[in-house]
């Protein structure tokens, strides 16, 4: 963390100056606002909290409820999530309160007996290694607080406004807040009365009876799978030996129950099995009493019991899988007429089962994806077409997690006896650990995306998929660090240096490395992307370049380190120290991401996606993937008609026969 380059900070450094928008923020809600994010789940908070970011962009949030949500449905937290909670600066407090997911065993019928079950295969939970975080459960009302603690502490102060319900929109052909949203107060003085806010843009993240989704006339299309599951978080007494383990149980009586432990030590969630529906059900099954959720549970868990003490929150669900066509309110005919104006997020656009702890995760990544957009679009970085690639996007990313959760969610409902191998579902669970844990997502080439044409240069940044950390040194202070973890959710661009044999010259040599050379270009030509920052700005405002070495700290001589790698930044304009890093003996970067050592550039998106890999003399290549992307490049319609191409390609291991 950095903190002390504006003037000496006394207090909690986490509390940025307020700045912007932020300075005397308006208590009440605003009749004219840049962003309206209608609801406070995680995609809307994480969108809030993304925005709350840009000073001079008036965000506000609003949700039905009269205040913070105090039991939430969704529970489990992937690993690339936690990897986002990293960018916003509480992956370690939230990873201290979470239970980690380490194994899941899986228990079937004894063949000796099938009345009993018996534990028959215990599975790693990241058995490739895929992160270094881990698998987490956590409630969801405490992921919401701590994106609510990061947007009250940002420069614009911002904190949700409760007691409002989305009624209606409409959006005008013109205007600088084209988008009229009318609201209903739903508590406090004015309650029933309505309130009229107009935006530029508005987000919806309420949920899947989202009514901003019906306003835009969009419609989740999909199927029922006529499967019910209770579900409850409960507080027991049991002699069942895994109860402390994620367990996938079935029973030769028939019936299964997906057990999560949850934080705490004590709680846990059970997902149980409550067999087919009937087609005519017409809902019934939802009324399923508690009592008969808990006879169920202990059904299938003979010859265990369960006595359940507490029960903190239960409900019944059938499993459905839906999806809508579009996740703005752009229609086909008129991509690349016009640029949207409404966007849907989250459970407002997909839904799923909930086993494979897949709806928050996803949600959350749909908020990240579109807000640094919004940001960038309205501080004038880039032109307002981007906004259309987030449905092209985040639509395709949405299609393969159904896909993989209809097979997930049918291999769950299955009996023992329909397997035609025993070990059928520990082996998907396996093989397909990568999907779930939010690692498949690979952006398909597009203005954001380039092409992979330099992807040899560094096979371990494909193009496209998230940026995945390693071990390095931090040479101005000789501490090895996670590289990746010092990018944060702060809308800038990362341009990492990975620098080839030669060692800083401070240019004493008569030659300049290609190291140098691209220094040089970066910090001096007017194609360099940080040409196009604004004056006054630091030099770092709108990209953070970094530069690795080769060698081990010691052999590096931080003075001799050109300067873009050592910005002047604040009111005192204080070096940083922080961009300048030396591989770590114990782990090669280089060698553990496959990264040429003549040299590469990689480029990564403010969501942390990887946008382009390049050699270090490719800096023509370098202007031209930015041009489009940064102000006094192109015109503004340079993204026209290209706008609506980019598409995501996230294959499930399973899906490809592996």
């Amino acid at each position: 963390m950095q903190f002390h380059h504006h003037g000496y900070v006394s207090g909690d450094p986490r509390v940025q100056p307020a700045a912007g928008v932020g300075i005397n923020r308006p208590a009440e809600l605003p009749d004219e606002v840049d962003v309206l994010i209608v609801g406070t789940g995680p995609a809307g908070m994480l969108a809030a909290a993304q925005l709350s970011q840009f000073p001079n962009i008036t965000t506000r949030i609003v949700e039905r409820r009269g205040g913070r949500l105090a039991i939430g449905q969704a529970d489990g937290i992937q690993a690339r999530s936690v990897e986002t909670f990293q960018a916003f600066g509480f992956a370690e407090r939230i990873i201290a309160e979470a239970y980690a997911i380490t194994e899941m065993a899986f228990w079937k019928p004894d063949v000796a007996d099938p009345s009993r079950i018996i534990r028959t295969a215990r599975t790693p939970d990241d058995p490739a290694g895929i992160s270094e975080f881990p698998h987490l459960i956590v409630n969801q009302a405490r992921v919401l607080d701590y994106f609510a603690e990061f947007m009250a502490n940002s420069p614009t102060r911002m904190s949700p406004d409760y007691g409002f319900e989305f009624r209606s929109l409409n959006v005008a052909d013109e205007g600088e807040h084209p988008v009229t949203v009318t609201l209903l107060h739903t508590s406090g003085p004015n309650e029933g009365q309505e309130r009229v806010v107009r935006a530029k843009y508005v987000v919806g993240a309420d949920g899947a009876r989202s009514k901003v989704r019906e306003s835009i006339g969009c419609t989740l299309a999909g199927d029922q799978a006529n499967h019910a599951w209770g579900v409850m978080d409960a507080l027991a007494v049991t002699d069942f030996p895994d109860i402390r383990t994620k367990c996938a149980i079935q029973s030769g009586t028939g019936g299964s129950i997906l057990l999560i432990p949850r934080e705490g030590g004590h709680l846990f969630r059970m997902y149980v099995d409550l067999g087919e529906v009937d087609p005519n059900d017409n809902g019934a099954v939802r009324n399923t009493s508690i009592e008969e959720i808990i006879r169920k549970a202990n059904e299938i868990l003979h010859p265990y019991t369960l006595d359940v003490r507490n029960i903190a929150w239960h409900s019944v669900y059938e499993v459905g899988h839906r999806l809508t066509d579009r996740f703005d309110d752009v229609l086909p005919e008129q991509r690349g007429t016009r640029t949207p104006r409404v966007f849907i997020t989250g459970d407002a656009c997909h839904t799923h089962s909930a086993k494979a702890g897949q709806g928050m995760n996803v949600s959350m990544q749909d908020g990240f994806n579109l807000a640094w957009k919004l940001g960038h679009v309205l501080e004038g970085r880039s032109p307002e077409s981007l906004l259309s690639t987030y449905s092209a996007e985040r639509q395709v990313v949405a299609k393969n997690l159904i896909d993989f959760d209809k097979e997930w969610s049918t291999l769950m409902a299955k009996r023992p006896e329909e397997f035609e191998d025993p070990s059928e579902l520990e082996d998907f669970y396996v093989s397909t650990a990568e999907f779930p844990a939010g690692f498949m997502t690979q952006y398909a080439p597009s203005v954001l995306v380039a092409d992979a044409d330099h992807q040899e240069l560094a096979t371990g940044f494909p193009v496209g998929k998230r940026f995945k950390s390693a071990p390095v040194v931090r040479v101005g202070d000789t501490n090895p660090v996670q590289l990746g973890h010092h990018a944060t959710a702060d809308g800038r661009w990362r341009i990492y240096v990975f620098a080839d044999a030669a060692l800083p010259s401070g240019g004493k040599q008569a030659t300049a490395s290609p190291t140098e050379h691209f220094a040089g270009w970066l910090a001096n030509s007017p194609e360099s992307p940080l040409a196009a920052m604004p004056s006054g700005a630091d030099p770092d405002a709108w990209f953070d370049v970094k530069v690795i070495y080769q060698q081990d700290h010691p052999s590096i001589d931080f003075g001799a380190v050109p300067g873009v790698f050592k910005p002047q930044v604040g009111p005192f304009k204080l070096t940083d120290y922080e961009k300048v890093y030396a591989t770590d003996p114990a782990a090669d970067i280089f060698d553990l991401r496959g990264v040429d050592r003549g040299g590469v550039v990689v480029v990564v998106r403010p969501d942390q996606y990887v946008a382009n890999v390049l050699p270090l003399t490719a800096t023509a290549e370098l202007g031209e993937f930015f041009a489009p992307l940064l102000p006094n490049r192109k015109p503004a319609d340079a993204l026209s008609g290209a706008a609506a191409a980019p598409q995501s390609v996230i294959t499930p291991p399973a899906l490809v026969g592996n």
